[in-house]
C-alpha cells in the first residue's frame, strides 16, 4: 500500500509584481500636485486693490519684477529696491535681465514675453517710471501690474 503524504507547496513570498506600478503612480501623483516656489520675495508686498482683473493663460511667458521696501531694512536700507528672481538689481541691469529671460524662451515666443510688476502700495512712482523706461529700451512692451481684487458689497 502506498502512503500518501501531504506535500505543502505554499510559499511565504509576497507577490511584488504590482509594486513598480504602485510606486510610479505615487511618484506621478506627487509630481503633479507639488507646487514649488520659484523665487523668494525679498521686498515687502502690499499690492494695490482693483475692481476688474483678468487672469493670464500662459504663465511660462511671464517674468516678474518686484518693487518695494526690503524686508531686511537693517541691511539694505528703507528705500524701495527692485528685485528680479532672487536678487536685487539696479535700474540699469533691467535690460540685461529682460534679455536673459527672452533667451530662455523659444525664438517664436520671445516677442510674447510679459513682464509682471508687483509694486508695493507705498512705493514712489519715480522708481516705477524708471523701470518702465528700461522696459521700453529692452523692447518689453507687454507690462502688467499685479493687484488683488476687492469685493464690493
Amino acid at each position: 500500500m502506498a502512503k500518501f503524504g501531504k506535500k505543502s507547496k505554499t510559499s511565504q513570498d509576497i507577490p511584488t509584481a504590482a509594486l513598480p506600478d504602485i510606486i510610479f503612480m505615487l511618484l506621478f501623483f506627487f509630481m503633479v500636485t507639488t507646487v514649488m516656489r520659484e523665487t523668494d520675495i525679498l521686498v515687502k508686498q502690499i499690492l494695490p486693490k482693483a475692481i476688474q482683473l483678468s487672469k493670464l493663460e500662459r504663465k511660462s511667458l511671464i517674468s516678474y519684477i518686484y518693487i518695494g521696501e526690503p524686508k531686511q531694512s537693517g541691511i539694505f536700507g528703507k528705500e524701495p529696491k527692485i528685485q528680479v528672481n532672487d536678487v536685487f538689481v539696479e535700474i540699469d541691469e533691467i535690460v540685461l535681465f529682460i534679455n536673459q529671460e527672452k533667451d530662455k524662451l523659444n525664438e517664436v515666443e520671445r516677442d510674447q514675453i510679459t513682464i509682471a510688476m508687483k509694486v508695493d502700495v507705498e512705493s514712489k512712482m519715480g522708481i516705477v517710471s524708471d523701470v518702465q523706461q528700461e522696459l521700453r529700451e529692452a523692447n518689453a512692451r507687454k507690462v502688467l501690474y499685479s493687484s488683488i481684487q476687492t469685493i464690493d458689497i
